[in-house]
């Protein structure tokens, strides 16, 4: 806030802020945060990183990362939004106009995350319609041309693995080989943009209706697949690898970066959807008791989630979710199944672009950035339009490739930086003291020695350690990729290959550019300070000419 505002609320106490959009219901809310942090990344990586990670030794970092770094930020960010009542922008431009690029960077991370997101929700769409088919297309290999046979990339790979290659993203030998834009996918992902729009159309008013389905179906699902999975043959010894931990494991530090990276990313903290989320909140509300529910509730389905997974696929649980596919098939009514389960993908995916927008569109409204003469509903048409169009990168024969890169590097690195700005403004520029006295006076009660602890030191210290350890880890090698290549030799072993110096370039571009806004603002305006010192300088009284000319 700026100097008066500070002062008065230090003479008089903190005032409530009225003038704003609020939730219809606290139940909305909630569904609202945990529909944004539970996403596709609860069911898809977080048994990934369990299977690679013996087990139950990857639970201990992710539990000490949940703990120490988790819920402190996520606490930070529903309390400060919900106090000053503003997106990621205007909250941090509040507190210093020095810090008025950190919203900037939120916001471009978020419009950014929303491109390649929702071109997964578009795959999740395509996949749904095929599940109707019986039997489901990715059980069996096609037949060439001549009928006397299979397709032989089918033959060499695998039914599963040709349809989501080649059926379903065409996809080209690298890189460098963009190849046609796909029309079904295209389609797919105009579909999805729709469905965001019509359910994000008027804001809140919309989302608040729509997350009582996206936020609780996917847990329906998984309960009807845990209860599934624990009848299949194997599924004891998948429960096993699970839950026993391989203490070994715990010895590799890369161990400890991927926990303290999943439960960070899990949390969906950093992009700006939290804060905008929790500005419409009433100022006199428990933020405390709502971080340790959501924060809670996100870990509880991670592995909730991951039950089912390992005991259907018996401890074989794989980053892609084809996998999960492949173990459908082998269901006796394989159509509902698979129905299901991308169904409950596309809940759990559209809660989270729900955020992702929110963390773009609530700050611009905030700072009046939108001309008064363009309703609400036709500015986030367009950006939903503008967005679809520049997504169709993904649709390309290589847009798989470009998805991984945009997931990697603006997904990453950026959120990370974000964070430790965010967690250094509350604590050193905006104060301590001063945030705890607005937390007393919304939920009645002071922050005790375990949040004052990871606020002022822990957690700022492990953003600092798993950042520098993530550039260490980036830094020894030449970032390399995937292929799905039918002429290499081992096919269908992936084709490893560097990626080309125009693209590593990209790849820079996309961990900077996000977070660029940052310093680039707080020069602005220093230079705006720094002219203004001089001409006071110079001129310490600018009316005195006028005074002289009026006197004559």
């Amino acid at each position: 806030m700026d100097g008066e505002t500070g002062s008065a609320e230090q003479v008089h106490g903190p005032k409530e802020i009225t003038e704003r959009p609020k939730w219809d219901n606290k139940v909305q809310y909630l569904l609202t945060c945990i529909g944004f942090a539970v996403g596709l990344g609860n069911v898809w990586r977080f048994p990934y990183l369990c299977q690679i990670y013996g087990g139950g030794a990857f639970l201990i970092p992710y539990g000490i990362a949940f703990v120490f770094e988790g819920l402190p930020l996520l606490h930070m960010e529903l309390a400060i939004g919900q106090r000053l009542r503003m997106g990621s922008v205007g909250v941090w431009n509040s507190i210093s106009p020095y810090l008025g690029g950190l919203g900037v960077a939120s916001l471009v991370v978020s419009f950014l995350v929303g491109l390649f997101y929702n071109m997964i929700l578009a795959w999740i769409l395509w996949y749904f319609f095929h599940s109707f088919q019986s039997p489901l297309p990715w059980r069996d290999c096609p037949l060439n041309l001549n009928r006397t046979g299979y397709v032989s990339e089918c033959e060499k790979s695998s039914p599963v693995n040709y349809f989501w290659y080649r059926e379903t993203l065409n996809i080209t030998p690298n890189i460098e080989t963009s190849g046609p834009l796909q029309w079904w996918l295209v389609l797919c992902l105009a579909s999805a943009w729709c469905l965001v729009y019509i359910c994000f159309i008027r804001g809140i008013e919309t989302i608040g209706k729509a997350i009582y389905v996206t936020a609780t179906f996917p847990y329906l699902v998984l309960t009807i697949f845990l209860v599934r999975s624990l009848t299949l043959a194997g599924a004891t010894d998948g429960l096993i690898y699970l839950f026993t931990p391989n203490w070994e494991t715990l010895k590799n530090p890369k161990v400890w970066l991927d926990a303290a990276t999943q439960i960070f990313f899990s949390l969906s903290l950093a992009f700006g959807g939290l804060i905008a989320f929790s500005s419409y909140n009433v100022q006199k509300n428990n933020c405390e008791r709502d971080a340790l529910i959501v924060g809670c509730v996100n870990s509880f389905t991670s592995i909730y989630a991951s039950i089912p997974i390992f005991a259907i696929l018996g401890f074989k649980a794989n980053e892609n979710y084809n996998v999960f596919t492949e173990a459908v098939i082998k269901m006796p009514g394989a159509q509902v199944w698979a129905v299901l389960f991308f169904v409950m993908l596309f809940s759990l995916g559209l809660s989270s672009m729900f955020g992702n927008l929110e963390g773009v569109l609530t700050p611009l409204l905030d700072l009046h950035k939108i001309p008064s003469w363009i309703p609400k509903e036709i500015f986030t048409g367009l950006m939903c339009l503008s967005s679809f169009t520049v997504a169709l990168l993904f649709t390309l024969g290589s847009g798989n490739y470009w998805l991984e890169i945009f997931n990697s590097y603006v997904g990453s690195m950026p959120l990370l930086i974000i964070a430790f700005f965010e967690i250094i403004s509350v604590v050193y520029i905006y104060g301590i003291n001063r945030f705890n006295d607005d937390i007393e006076w919304m939920t009645g009660r002071r922050p005790n020695i375990y949040w004052q602890a990871t606020w002022r030191f822990i957690s700022p210290l492990m953003l600092l350690v798993v950042f520098v350890a993530y550039v260490v880890v980036e830094a020894e090698k030449r970032p390399t990729y995937n292929t799905w290549n039918p002429e290499y030799v081992h096919f269908p072993l992936a084709d490893v290959q560097h990626y080309p110096e125009w693209v590593l370039v990209i790849c820079v571009l996309l961990s900077v550019l996000p977070v660029v806004s940052i310093p680039l603002v707080a020069l602005y305006r220093f230079l705006g300070f720094l002219k203004k010192y001089i001409m006071k300088r110079h001129n310490p009284n600018p009316y005195g000419n006028e005074l002289c000319h009026g006197e004559l």
